[in-house]
């Protein structure tokens, strides 16, 4: 399974236009584009899993720089997510 970063969407793209992209290079598992927590807005990014790797691969290869509703993409595989402090990395702390 591969799991790739899919940034500077435009605002308006949509998850079906994004697996219509990777649809032509593999077989694509799910498709999300995040959204901002408070207004539900688009983030301008998101994910695609596509279930072969070497399919992956090669959609990674095909599409990054690429054009889609007047943006560049800027397509990678995806890294894992880090662990981050629950208090916010200490800002607002008192300093003594």
């Amino acid at each position: 399974m591969k799991n790739i970063y899919v940034g500077n969407l435009s605002f308006g793209t949509t998850e079906e236009s994004v697996r219509s992209l990777f649809e032509a290079y593999g077989t694509v598992g799910r498709v999300n584009i995040c959204t901002d927590r408070d207004s539900g807005q688009p983030r301008g990014f998101g994910f695609v899993e596509m279930s072969n790797d070497d399919e992956g691969e090669k959609a990674i290869a095909a599409l990054n720089g690429t054009d889609h509703d007047g943006r560049v993409l800027n397509i990678n595989e995806a890294r894992p997510k880090t662990d981050r402090p629950a208090h916010g990395g200490g800002f607002g702390r008192k300093r003594w």
